[in-house]
């Protein structure tokens, strides 16, 4: 972890994984998109992207071996994946050459773009399920891009996958897949930048522990909780997030 946060941000940092790990575990998906809104309000986006690389990967890692039918959605849509490879480096190399500030505004604007698309449902775009080859391509660039620059995929996956009809074990199984392969883009970037070491990795793992025992917790109270109620509360928290984000860019082009 960054050498120079306090001991109230490093215990903050604690917090945010537990919550992010048990919205991921109840509904399968969300950890960054929970975790670095969160973080960012604290850290500039790039601090908080750094933070969460390793229990994002680990989150993921331990999502998609859970459940089955790979062939119905890995099998079917790793070409997907690919393409978010290709759009994570992309957005990754950005966010290292770039100031960092202006992600704020673009992680708010994905937040509520994944707000609305929850809301409204399929956005009727019938060449998505006509041309799956090309759609893959756009999705996966679109949302590579998106999880390099700002950590979140889910607002463009969760379009398209409305758009594809995924059923919810294959979704979880596909986004998890392609939060992965960008997670591990990103990382290599990073990595080759200079801005990642080991050192950073070994003191997030204690980050990354937190993450999966809440994720398993999370898993269990699914059974537990209505997934609509908690869809709702986990709605309401996103939502005073991207505000609060987009208050904070304000302020920051004010100041500046």
């Amino acid at each position: 972890m960054p050498e120079d946060l306090s001991l109230t941000l490093i215990a903050f940092a604690y917090a945010v994984m537990l919550l992010a790990g048990l919205v991921h575990g109840t509904i399968g998906l969300g950890f960054p998109l929970v975790a670095t809104p969160l973080l960012a309000l604290v850290v500039d986006v790039r601090t908080a992207i750094l933070i969460t690389l390793l229990p994002t990967v680990t989150v993921n890692i331990a999502s998609l071996l859970k459940g089955g039918a790979w062939s119905q959605s890995i099998g079917r849509f790793w070409p997907l994946a690919v393409w978010a490879v290709i759009g994570a480096v992309a957005g990754a190399r950005l966010l290292v050459v770039t100031d960092p500030t202006p992600f704020k505004l673009l992680l708010a604007l994905l937040v509520l773009l994944y707000l609305w698309a929850s809301h409204a449902g399929a956005l009727h775009m019938p060449w998505v399920q006509r041309r799956l080859a090309l759609s893959m391509l756009v999705f996966g660039l679109v949302g590579g891009f998106s999880a390099g620059t700002t950590n979140v995929m889910v607002p463009i996956l969760i379009i398209y996958a409305l758009e594809v009809g995924l059923a919810r074990t294959a979704m979880v199984q596909v986004f998890n897949m392609c939060f992965l392969a960008g997670k591990l883009s990103q990382i290599a970037v990073f990595g080759a930048s200079g801005l990642l070491s080991a050192e950073l990795l070994l003191s997030t793992a204690p980050l990354a522990a937190t993450a999966l025992l809440a994720l398993f917790a999370g898993m269990r109270l699914a059974s537990r909780i209505p997934t609509e109620v908690y869809r709702r509360w986990v709605r309401r928290l996103l939502l005073v997030l991207a505000l609060v984000l987009l208050g904070q860019f304000g302020v920051g082009v004010v100041a500046g």
